[in-house]
Formats: structure tokens, sequence, C-alpha cells
């Protein structure tokens, strides 16, 4: 019996170890807009491919860019534009899988509802510092901004600071949701996100009288909008492909569209 007992326990130790060794790993980092979507179709892709775990992490679009590059992920996430010299230096193929807007956002006791782009600049270089110059309030203006590596951070200096520069006196915060947590939680404050992530615990602005609506950022009346890309490396594994066609497929383009972006189709 305790020999019978003793083989048991051998085969599921034996077993669980094969398990593990056998199970592959799908790395996917960089670009934070990209999570909420691949959270979900990753749990739908493991059903699929059992012996396939995805780990999701964020970093920003340069980290993701440079670590598929260099084989440390197996999937790059960007929300920018990927550079020429960039996809020339690691042969990287980058596909396009949602389409993104990126919203202003305050705080949902602040009364403003709409700043002009020359008003946004001047607040993000900090040549406006208190909230009476646009809203009324005497209170000084916290500006919260995503660090260099940021593919929303590329996409909105290009788009809507069109080269004014981020003050060194702003908040750095490491993703987009880190920047929705610290902006509802600050009277003062003000930042962008990916509409993505937008929901009650922040207020979206107007830019020029337009709202950053799916319905805008589809008709182009919503200018600052960028792809958000996926992207392999010669290094990459070939089920790294079959996850990316299921971001893709008409299943994956129904995540996207659930999560508040554009489908790519």
């Amino acid at each position: 019996m305790k020999r019978i007992i003793t083989l048991s326990l051998l085969i599921i130790v034996v077993s669980t170890t094969y398990l593990f060794a056998s199970q592959k790993i799908l790395r996917i980092a960089g670009g934070t807009a990209h999570i909420p979507i691949l959270k979900e179709i990753a749990q739908k892709f493991m059903q699929q491919y059992p012996d396939i775990k995805v780990v999701i992490s964020g970093g920003g679009s340069g980290v993701g860019i440079k670590q598929v590059g260099e084989g440390i992920i197996d999937i790059g996430n960007s929300g920018r534009d990927l550079k020429d010299s960039e996809i020339k230096k690691y042969n990287l193929k980058p596909f396009k899988i949602a389409i993104d807007g990126i919203a202003v956002i305050v705080h949902p006791s602040n009364p403003t509802d709409n700043l002009a782009v020359n008003q946004i600049q001047k607040i993000f270089s900090a040549k406006i510092k208190n909230w009476k110059n646009i809203s009324g309030i005497n209170e000084m203006i916290n500006v919260y901004s995503r660090g260099k590596e940021s593919g929303t951070r590329k996409t909105f200096e290009k788009l809507a600071l069109k080269g004014a520069k981020i003050t060194n006196n702003a908040i750095y915060v490491s993703s987009n949701g880190n920047m929705k947590v610290m902006v509802s939680q600050d009277k003062n404050g003000i930042g962008y996100l990916s509409v993505g992530y937008l929901n009650k615990s922040v207020k979206a602005l107007k830019i020029n009288n337009v709202y950053p609506s799916l319905e805008n950022i589809q008709s182009g009346k919503y200018k600052i909008q960028r792809y958000l890309y996926m992207i392999l490396s010669p290094n990459s594994p070939e089920y790294a492909k079959k996850f990316i066609n299921l971001v893709l497929s008409d299943y994956g383009q129904n995540v996207v569209k659930k999560h508040h972006y554009l489908s790519i189709k």
C-alpha cells in the first residue's frame, strides 16, 4: 500500500515537473495603452494553447521596441510609429492593432471643459502656472506627464504641444493607469492618457471645442490620435505571431472596441 501511494506521488511530481518544464512563456511588454486589450485576449489564447503562458508588462513604447529587438521579450508594444532606424537596426515587423486617441484630463471637480491648443502648450510648458488664468480658480497647476520612453508622451508632444517642451517640474508617472489614478486624486492636476483608460474618476477636456469621443477620433475631428502597434523581431517565436493573429481576428478586434479603442478594420 505504501509503495502504491509513494508511486502515485512520484507520478504526480514527475507529471507536474514535466508540465512546467514543457510550458512555453510568451513575453509581451512596452506601451501601456495596449494592456487592457491584451490581458483579455491572453485569457482566450491560453485556453486555446494551454502549453503557453502569456506574461504582459509595461515599461513604455521605447522599452518595448528595444527589448523585442534585443530578444528579451517576444512581442513589443508601441503607442508611436517606429523610427526607420529602429526597424532597420533590429529588422522589426510592426502590426497595427488599434486606433487610439490621447485625452487631456483633469480632476472631475475642475470647472474647465475646453482648452485651446495654445493653452495646452502654455500649461504643460509652465508658461501658465495658475488655474485662475484658465478657470478662475486661484490654485497652482500641477502638471503630470509620462517619461521619455512613453509613446503616449511622444504622440502628445508631437500633435498637441507641437514643439513646446514639458516643464521640468512635471510630476512623472509610469503608465496610463498611474496617470489616471494621480490626476483623479489631485484637484489641481492636469495630465494626458489613452482614451481607453477614461472613466468617471477623471474628466476629459475638449480641445478646440472637440471632445475625444470615438466618433470624433474616427472622423478625424479630434486630431490627437495614433495607431497602437505590436512588434515582432526575427527572434520572436512562431506562437508570438499566433497571438497577434488572434488580436487581429474578429474576436480580437471586438475586444479592442469593447475597451473603447477603434478597430483597425
